[in-house]
């Protein structure tokens, strides 16, 4: 079988992408998985020209196909923030416990209506023939006041799904693969592999 390396060592993401495009005639490989040990610095302004960059120098590097995302999370209160910085919004290597608690603190005096957020992310996919498709998915909901649900990695426990009432934490796998950002993604991506001919229209 093929192979499309995932430019991440975030477990969590890479189980996401692995569900997400199940079925297709690819093994997916997390970076540790196909032995790549460099880091592509995410240093540009928005989340598609971070996953173009990972995706393009990581397929470069290997000589295979690639598929990167960026993604992150928009609260409206503080001006879009965390953002692009989402993962290290606490500091340069922060746990994601360590930037749940410094949005809940930054948030602690905002009440439940204005805790509004959106979720983001682009994909990319490139290919050693210069093929580069991309794809964007958002999902909008609310911040919490506490964790809620267990599943998930991230922000997934403070963020509360609109019109469900739950946190993506408290969703199955299945769940939230079907209404998050990168799920949404990954489907358009699916799509526009299909049209470019890399697999096959199940």
């Amino acid at each position: 079988m093929r192979s499309i390396i995932a430019a991440t060592n975030n477990p969590g993401k890479v189980l996401e992408i692995r569900q997400i495009l199940n079925g297709l005639p690819y093994d997916i490989l997390s970076l540790k998985d196909a032995g790549v040990n460099i880091k592509v610095e995410e240093d540009r302004d928005s989340f598609e020209e971070n996953a173009l960059k990972k995706a393009l120098e990581i397929c470069k590097y290997t000589g295979m196909p690639v598929i990167a995302d960026d993604s992150g999370l928009e609260v409206m209160a503080l001006g879009g923030r965390p953002g692009v910085y989402s993962a290290r919004f606490a500091g340069p290597n922060a746990s994601d416990e360590e930037n749940n608690e410094k949005l809940l603190k930054l948030l602690e005096a905002v009440s439940f209506e204005k805790r509004q957020a959106v979720f983001r992310c682009v994909v990319v996919f490139a290919a050693p023939d210069g093929t580069v498709l991309t794809a964007a998915g958002s999902c909008y909901g609310k911040i919490g006041f506490s964790p809620a649900g267990r599943n998930g990695f991230g922000y997934d426990p403070l963020f509360i799904v609109d019109g469900l009432d739950k946190t993506f934490a408290e969703l199955t796998p299945q769940e939230k693969n079907v209404i998050s950002h990168r799920g949404k993604a990954l489907k358009k991506l699916k799509e526009l592999m299909i049209k470019q001919g890399y697999i096959r229209k199940t």
